[in-house]
C-alpha cells in the first residue's frame, strides 16, 4: 500500500492565532509540511481550508507528537481521524 493510501490515524491542528512560524514541526515532518513564504507550515495537496488540520498516517504519527510537545508557542495539538 502507498504512503498516499494509508488511512489516516490522526489529525495535526494547528492553531494559526499561537503558530509563530518557527518552522521546529516543519524539520520534524518533513514531506508532510513545507514552510509558505513567511515560515508558516502549509501542507501540500490538503486543500486551503483544510490546513488547519493535517491528516497524519501512522509512520508520521511519533513525528506529529514530537512536533507537539516541541512547539514553543503551544500552537500545535493532535486530534482523532475524524
Amino acid at each position: 500500500m502507498s504512503a498516499r493510501n494509508r488511512p489516516v490515524v490522526a489529525r495535526l491542528h494547528i492553531d494559526w492565532t499561537r503558530c509563530d512560524a518557527r518552522e521546529s514541526c516543519i524539520e520534524l515532518l518533513d514531506g508532510r509540511l513545507r514552510a509558505d513564504d513567511w515560515g508558516y507550515p502549509i501542507a501540500p495537496g490538503v486543500p486551503a481550508a483544510e490546513q488547519s488540520d493535517v491528516p497524519l498516517r501512522a509512520d508520521e504519527l511519533d513525528a506529529g507528537r514530537d512536533a507537539v510537545a516541541l512547539c514553543p508557542r503551544l500552537a500545535l495539538t493532535l486530534r482523532g481521524p475524524a
